[in-house]
């Protein structure tokens, strides 16, 4: 994986997101340590499967009085 620093980044954001999007994974630091990886989006995306998902969480979450989907997502869950 080759790093750039943030500086760096910013600058050449679209020739890193056209080198992403080749295949290549690119490292993003600040302050010298990895703080976020560009790679490529594959066309494969399970839609469907992914709101199965969060439907299941909702249904989970029911019975929780004061949580809901948006608390879960916010929070990382």
């Amino acid at each position: 994986m080759r790093k750039v620093g943030l500086f760096e980044a910013k600058q050449k954001l679209s020739e890193l997101v056209e080198q992403a999007a080749a295949g290549e994974r690119i490292g993003i630091t600040r302050r010298g340590k990895l703080a976020a990886v560009l790679v490529s989006v594959k066309g494969d995306h399970d839609l469907p499967g992914i709101f199965e998902n969060l439907e299941g969480v909702r249904r989970r979450t029911r019975g929780v009085k004061g949580v809901s989907v948006k608390d879960l997502i916010e929070e990382g869950r």
